[in-house]
């Protein structure tokens, strides 16, 4: 499966609803709430085209197939044996 950029699906979700929009205006006719409808979906098209690229510090978020379960079971405690506390220094040395 391809990640999707979701501004693309947003824009095709949006092109959907004006489509759905068109459909409602053959069946009620051009009254004011199929207007105000439209006016709607219009600008929301406007506003995503606006919208240019995410903010700094929010990039986009990983696909689902990049991400990695880590379990909940624990680590083994072999992987420790050479570690260091952190913020203690080494076992063998102490603070003057």
């Amino acid at each position: 499966m391809v990640a999707r950029d979701p501004l693309d699906v947003a824009h095709e979700a949006v092109a959907t609803l004006a489509s759905a929009m068109q459909h409602l205006r053959s069946y009620y006719g051009d009254t004011l709430g199929v207007r105000r409808l439209s006016s709607d979906v219009a600008r929301l098209a406007a506003d995503l085209d606006e919208l240019g690229p995410p903010a700094p510090g929010h990039p986009p978020s990983p696909a689902p197939e990049e991400l990695m379960e880590i379990p909940d079971t624990p680590y083994d405690e072999s992987m420790w044996s050479d570690a260091e506390h952190e913020g203690f220094g080494a076992p063998d040395r102490r603070a003057p």
